[in-house]
């Protein structure tokens, strides 16, 4: 594995513990950020396993638009496209004014993403 390759999977690791420590956080948590550090803890992910296989992800923040080019490099990998529908949408709407998250859109966002986690980590060792 390179250095850029592993920065992706060390950064996607740090938006993994965010979401997390911000998920256990009893004064005020920013759930949020839960559901952005979710959606980009996934995303980062997928590049650095398409750098991993020689292709250059693309600059989006589409999850099924990389879910197809992981899969298309990783056949018996797949993914619920209703759970990366959900991350796609949490990782934006709460970010900006008009939408927030609650508890629940939270707990969901963290679990929807440690799902996806095990499975594209389980990737790297192929």
């Amino acid at each position: 594995m390179n250095d850029t390759t592993r920065e992706w999977f060390t950064k996607a690791e740090a938006d993994f513990r965010t979401a997390q420590r911000e998920m256990r956080a009893t004064d005020d948590p920013n759930l949020d950020a839960v559901c952005f550090h979710a959606q980009q803890c996934v995303e980062k992910l997928m590049k650095g396993l398409l750098l991993q296989h020689g292709e250059v992800p693309p600059r989006t923040h589409d999850l099924i638009e990389l879910a197809k080019l992981v899969r298309a490099r990783c056949p018996a990998w797949s993914a619920p496209v209703e759970d990366l529908r959900f991350l796609v949408r949490a990782g934006v709407a709460y970010r900006y004014p008009g939408e927030s998250a609650d508890r629940t859109d939270a707990e969901e966002a963290l679990a929807v993403c440690s799902k996806l986690r095990a499975s594209l980590l389980a990737l790297r060792a192929e």
